[in-house]
């Protein structure tokens, strides 16, 4: 079945007033959006180096009116707004983070918000946010295989050690568990190694700025990836953001066929493809979306 999600506006005068959000969220679920997305950047420096890796320049498209909010904070406000709609990081910076900490907050929000969550979860790229926090920028990737598996022992309620390179507990019981067994993680990223991490870890691939061919290409690394560990390839969800490739894609039906055909299950759009931040007008094109592409494919 396929489905969608949608990215919200992430604009300075809107993005964290509540008078907006409520009922843009509402608005949002009841065009029948499967999924509403939330970004993470803790920082921004001012000069970073630009290892950005989906421009030609390696700058990132950081605007003065762009505002992203802590995903998971945002996203516990949304969930107490709306009822069914799933609620997902698209993506949290994971070896930002504590495995313990981002664990527990983790499960706090799928608790509360009835299992809704899906944890999308990438290696990030700005050397200066891991410096601000004092994480090895070298050793991200580690850190975030470390993590995912670190959190899924967490996520059993049970007494659990956990002896890696870079994280060590023991004995150790987390006394919030998220409402769903074990919360879905999406693996981030368009590379091979973010395909053979979506095969061993994942419970889903969402790549950005990725053509069909490539994408397709990766999806044959996940169901590899995933058959050596042992794990069941048909059960890795295949996110894609057309336009995240082709600027105004969102309404190319034929670009939307090829990612079907290469496997993607969920497609997302961002409301900001509209060209409006009113959101009556992002309701136009979420309903225009939905009619015209999701209901043919």
């Amino acid at each position: 079945m396929i489905k969608f999600g949608v990215q919200p506006i992430f604009h300075r005068d809107l993005t964290t007033n509540p008078a907006w959000v409520k009922p843009f969220v509402k608005m949002i679920e009841d065009t029948g959006a499967a999924s509403i997305w939330a970004v993470e950047h803790p920082v921004i420096a001012e000069n970073y180096e630009p290892l950005y890796s989906y421009s030609a320049d390696g700058k990132a498209p950081f605007f003065p009116e762009v505002m992203m909010p802590d995903p998971l904070e945002w996203l516990s406000f949304v969930a107490a707004c709306t009822d069914k709609i799933t609620l997902a990081t698209g993506i949290l910076i994971l070896p930002l983070h504590s495995p313990i900490i981002i664990a527990k907050r983790v499960a706090t929000l799928d608790a509360l918000s009835g299992g809704r969550l899906e944890l999308g979860v990438g290696l990030g790229w700005q050397k200066e946010e891991f410096a601000a926090v004092n994480v090895p920028y070298n050793e991200r990737a580690a850190r975030t295989d470390e993590t995912i598996v670190a959190m899924r022992k967490l996520w059993t309620g049970k007494s659990v050690s956990f002896e890696g390179k870079h994280f060590q507990f023991s004995k150790l019981i987390l006394d919030t568990l998220p409402k769903q067994k074990s919360v879905p993680i999406l693996i981030g990223g368009s590379t091979e190694a973010a395909a053979k991490r979506a095969g061993k870890y994942g419970d889903g691939f969402y790549p950005y700025v990725i053509s069909p061919e490539d994408f397709a290409a990766r999806v044959e690394t996940i169901k590899a990836s995933a058959k050596e560990a042992g794990r069941d390839p048909a059960a890795i969800e295949l996110t894609i953001w057309p336009s995240s490739y082709k600027q105004g894609g969102a309404l190319d039906l034929e670009l939307a066929k090829a990612y079907r055909d290469a496997g993607a299950t969920q497609f997302l759009i961002s409301s900001q493809e509209c060209g409006s931040i009113e959101t009556r007008d992002v309701e136009r094109f979420v309903k225009r979306y939905r009619d015209e592409i999701v209901a043919k494919l």
